[in-house]
């Protein structure tokens, strides 16, 4: 099996990884574990929004050469909770859906292994300095 790309130490402790990514869409996937769960045992509304936040802005940040990567940090997010989620995989989709030279817009939903909408929600990012120039 292929090793997965680690990005950052936060996405490390949260256990996520990238299962696909495309221009203008990226698909990520987290196992849960007994840590990612609040007091009532679902899962935390900060991990979900975490994997919005993450989903969506990779959604925009799509290079082909993985050489060159691209950066970008969240202006403004929306995140809505839809239904709980306890076990199994979440699936999180970050869709690209507009923008310019320095910041997109996306959108992201988060899934159960049911299908079940669990989470969805809207973004705003601003390109890094240096990752405006290239194409996705």
């Amino acid at each position: 099996m292929k090793q997965q790309q680690t990005y950052s130490g936060y996405q490390a402790l949260l256990g996520w990884v990238v299962r696909e990514q495309q221009p203008e869409q990226v698909t990520i996937e987290l196992p849960l574990t007994e840590h990612h769960l609040n007091r009532s045992d679902y899962v935390h509304g900060g991990v979900l929004a975490s994997l919005l936040d993450t989903a969506m802005s990779f959604a925009g940040l799509y290079s082909p050469d993985p050489s060159e990567v691209r950066k970008a940090v969240t202006l403004s997010m929306t995140t809505t909770f839809v239904s709980p989620a306890r076990e199994g995989t979440l699936t999180v989709i970050g869709r690209l859906r507009g923008g310019g030279r320095k910041t997109f817009m996306s959108s992201g939903e988060v899934f159960d292994d049911e299908g079940t909408l669990i989470a969805f929600g809207e973004g705003t990012f601003r390109l890094r300095s240096g990752s405006e120039n290239e194409t996705p």
